[in-house]
């Protein structure tokens, strides 16, 4: 577990000495600095470079083209979100892209997960939870929000809502769903249905293309915005 209530939920731990390249995209440079430091020292992680905003961080990711892009929300010329926005509709292999900031605001997660970032941390947590965050993230899983999410769909459901009834689901892909909106991890889910990894993993590869969905973070939100899963419901 990552932080609490509006923090990240991590739905596994992978093996610290996978190699993951990172990119700090950062306006402050104290800041940008301070994360460099501290996270070129985690095992497994090697910091490639830095950008001092949106648009720096866009033409760094797309020449490094590191596995995971750690991008703040308020910089100069173009935003964290806008930035992400770009940056995942490269088809040519984008980053993953986990959203980090001060501000903890629904805003922010929304526009986050809605722009297809992987995740979404608060810059206060300890540099060893940012770490495994990006580990997770560079390991194709998901920083998951679930309440935070039922709280901000619950207060304003999206553009997206009417996304789950026209993607023809079927009975078995809406339980994967929703098992991926509690928090669970793919080898969670297939104990939980007592189903293969492989099964388990091709529900949601179904699920992503149907909901036209960036990753299992954005498919999540859409569950909640359809009201497949709503606020209050454990899953």
């Amino acid at each position: 577990m990552i932080g609490s209530d509006t923090s990240a939920t991590v739905t596994t731990s992978p093996d610290a000495s996978t190699p993951v390249t990172l990119l700090i995209a950062d306006d402050d440079e104290v800041t940008r600095s301070g994360l460099r430091t501290l996270l070129a020292v985690q095992p497994g992680i090697t910091v490639v470079g830095e950008a001092a905003d949106g648009i720096e961080a866009v033409e760094q990711a797309r020449r490094l083209r590191p596995d995971v892009v750690l991008m703040d929300v308020r910089m100069p010329h173009r935003n964290g979100i806008e930035a992400t926005r770009q940056l995942l509709a490269d088809p040519a292999e984008p980053p993953k892209v986990v959203v980090i900031t001060t501000f903890e605001t629904d805003d922010y997660v929304t526009a986050a997960l809605s722009a297809g970032a992987s995740g979404f941390l608060l810059k206060r947590l300890p540099v060893r939870q940012i770490a495994e965050a990006v580990r997770v993230v560079a390991a194709g899983e998901a920083i998951l929000f679930p309440t935070a999410l039922r709280r901000m769909v619950a207060a304003r459901p999206l553009a997206s809502a009417e996304a789950l009834p026209k993607a023809a689901l079927t009975g078995r892909e809406e339980e994967v769903l929703r098992l991926m909106a509690t928090g669970l991890s793919n080898p969670e889910i297939a104990d939980s249905l007592t189903v293969s990894l492989e099964t388990v993993k091709t529900h949601v590869g179904n699920v992503l293309t149907k909901l036209g969905a960036q990753n299992r973070t954005h498919a999540v939100v859409i569950a909640y915005e359809s009201g497949l899963v709503v606020p209050g419901f454990p899953g």
